[in-house]
Parts: structure tokens; C-alpha cells; sequence
């Protein structure tokens, strides 16, 4: 009788380890799963917010491209013209936009610069031998947008500039990776802009940028206390997962691609304990990141070919559809300039232009 209820002891404990250890096993993996999926969705607003960044730039840039008084200088050869017209926009970009950090650059056809907006010591220095991802531009004459290396890693919009059906160089559009961040950070995200170190021999303004496992920190703004913590995980596991979750904070990994679509770094996402509790409560619903794809790029490019829809010039149009989307403090001086333009077309175009806007947008409600 002892025997059989020792048995029954014994098999009864064996039964009941397995099932903690299944338990403990198969709630591990739920957790993983749900990490997973949360990263997943993460990513997901990541990478569209990326898109809104490119394509808003590339459609900035081929307004930019259309002025008048730029086209000039560079028919003209006048690269101390150009200069003042570029260090003039980004002051007033700067002035009265949320936008700190734009840069303009103008290339002659052979890449050689011809005008930047900082400064005019660099005019006649060739960017090509630096620069691979301008040399498939020389040739197909397309738009493009993306990170980019270089002296530094920043966002690059460049677009050719025409004159008619004539192409007479290219306008470059700059912003540093600090705003994206910024943005991110304003939504209680971390980033982490990661260059590979083979580009760090063109890097000239990167050279004393701090590391991260062996990878260039682009932003200089990121977050201190979480640069300390990123450098003791395990970034093996955070490599082979693409996330990685300690001390309730989560580290994402997500490869860094050139306009090329060429791997040139990583971005590092880290959302502190607070931001992850919020992503969990809202994984459902909708993203409350700026919803584009990489589609808006294309469609932009697209519209190259007729650009400025029913007003005179792209300039015109990018203006007014500008103002809607600054702040209250930043429209002042805009908009005094938008009702100059608009003073100028007739009855008759001003209808067209509000009609096609009328078009174009969409309607959302219940029909009563």
C-alpha cells in the first residue's frame, strides 16, 4: 500500500513538473509572440512615417526647382546670384517654418557644384567622385529622394532643373536626420540613425561622431541614457530577432536603405517602458503616425512630367498647398506672398483651381 502511494507521489510530481515547465515554456513563447507582433507593428508606422518624410521632401524639392530667378543665375553662370537666392529661401524656411535644418545645393550638369545655401567656398568642387548615387541620375534624369551618405548622413531630395525642355543642372534639398528623430521623440520614440563604418572615409563632417556596436550615430540629438543601456545588450539576439525587450524597454533593428535601395546602416528604435505600454493599448487601432507608403514617393515623381495641376507655376501651387499644413505663427509672412500670387491669375483660373482642390479631397461623414 506504501508502494502504490509512493508511486502515485511520484508520478503525480513528474505530471505536475511537466505541466510548470510546459506553462512556463509556452508562456515564454506567447510572450515572444506578442513582442514580436508588437515589433512588427511598430515597424509598420516606422517605416510609413520614413515615406511621409521622403515624399513631403521630394515634393518641396521639385517646387524649389521651378524658380524662376534660380534658373537664371544658372543660364547665366552666376554663381554669387544663386548663393544669395538659396541662403535667402532657407532663412526664411528657417524664420517662419518648423523646418531648422534645411540645406540647398546646385550641381552644373557635370556635378560639379555650382551655389550652396551655407556658404559659397565649396562652388566648382565636383561631388562625383564621393557621390555613386548621382551617376544613374546623369542618365535617367529621374527625381530622387532617400538617405543618403556623404559628408554626412543626411535625407538628399535631387532633382534636375529644366529649363523648358532643356536640362541645365540639379537641385539638391538637405535635411538632417535630428528632425526625423525629433519627430519620433515628440511621439515617445527613441532613434538611433546608424551609418556602416565603410562610408566613414567620406564622412568628412562625421569623423568624430560617437559609435554604437561598431556602427556611426547619424543624430546628434539621440538619448544619452539610452545610447549607455543599447551598448550592453545582446546585440547577436537583437541581430537574428530583429528586437530585442530588457528592463521593459524594447530595441527594434530595422535595416537602412539609400534611395538606391542599397543597405548603408541600421535605424535603432528603442520605445521606453511607458511607450511600449502605450503601443500594446493601441495595437488595434489605428496609427496615429502620418499613414504614406513608398507609393506617395512615385506618385510625386510622377507628377513631374505635368506638375503644377491648374496654377501657373509649381511654385505657386506648393506655396498654397503649404500654408494649410504650417502652424498659426508660421504662416504670417507666407501668406502675405500667397495672396500676391493668387492676385495675379484671372476669374477663370482661380475656378480651376478650386476645382480641382474640390476633387481631390475626400469626404468623410454619414449621409443624412
Amino acid at each position: 500500500m506504501k508502494y502504490i502511494s509512493g508511486l502515485y507521489l511520484t508520478i503525480l510530481f513528474i505530471v505536475l513538473f511537466i505541466l510548470s515547465i510546459s506553462i512556463l515554456f509556452f508562456s515564454k513563447e506567447s510572450n515572444k509572440d506578442r513582442l514580436q507582433a508588437l515589433s512588427r507593428y511598430v515597424i509598420d508606422d516606422f517605416q510609413k512615417d520614413l515615406a511621409y518624410e521622403n515624399a513631403d521632401l521630394l515634393s518641396f524639392s521639385l517646387a524649389l526647382s521651378e524658380d524662376g530667378a534660380l534658373k537664371n543665375a544658372l543660364t547665366a553662370d552666376n554663381q554669387q546670384q544663386a548663393y544669395e537666392i538659396l541662403s535667402a529661401i532657407t532663412k526664411r524656411f528657417k524664420e517662419y517654418t518648423h523646418i531648422k535644418t534645411l540645406r540647398l545645393q546646385v550641381f552644373d550638369n557635370d556635378f560639379f557644384i555650382f551655389a550652396q545655401s551655407w556658404g559659397n567656398t565649396s562652388a566648382g568642387m565636383p561631388m562625383w567622385w564621393f557621390r555613386d548615387d548621382l551617376e544613374k541620375l546623369k542618365h535617367n534624369k529621374r527625381p530622387k529622394v532617400g538617405m543618403e551618405t556623404g559628408r554626412m548622413l543626411t535625407f538628399k531630395a535631387t532633382i534636375p532643373i529644366r529649363n523648358g525642355a532643356e536640362y541645365i543642372g540639379y537641385l539638391e534639398v538637405i535635411k538632417f536626420v535630428d528632425e526625423f528623430s525629433k519627430k519620433l521623440h515628440e511621439q515617445g520614440v527613441e532613434l538611433f540613425a546608424l551609418m556602416d563604418t565603410k562610408y566613414l572615409q567620406q564622412a568628412s563632417l562625421m569623423q568624430e561622431f560617437p559609435f554604437l556596436n561598431e556602427y556611426i550615430i547619424a543624430n546628434k540629438n539621440f538619448n544619452n541614457k539610452l545610447k549607455r543601456k543599447a551598448d550592453f545588450i545582446d546585440w547577436a539576439e537583437l541581430s537574428t530577432l530583429g528586437y530585442y525587450y530588457k528592463e521593459k524597454i524594447l530595441y527594434i533593428l530595422e535595416p537602412m536603405y539609400n534611395g538606391a535601395k542599397e543597405e548603408i546602416g541600421k535605424y535603432l528604435i528603442v520605445l521606453p517602458p511607458e511607450t511600449v505600454e502605450h503601443y500594446k493599448k493601441r495595437y488595434q487601432d489605428i496609427s496615429t503616425f502620418t499613414r504614406l507608403s513608398n507609393e506617395d514617393v512615385y506618385k510625386v515623381v510622377k507628377l513631374w512630367e505635368h506638375p503644377s495641376g491648374s496654377y501657373k507655376t509649381v511654385y505657386d501651387k506648393r506655396l498654397i498647398e503649404w500654408l494649410p499644413k504650417l502652424h498659426k505663427e508660421d504662416k504670417i509672412s507666407l501668406t502675405k506672398e500667397a495672396k500676391e500670387i493668387l492676385e495675379r491669375y484671372t476669374k477663370n483660373e482661380l475656378i480651376d483651381i478650386v476645382l480641382e482642390n474640390n476633387y481631390k479631397e475626400r469626404k468623410v461623414g454619414e449621409i443624412q
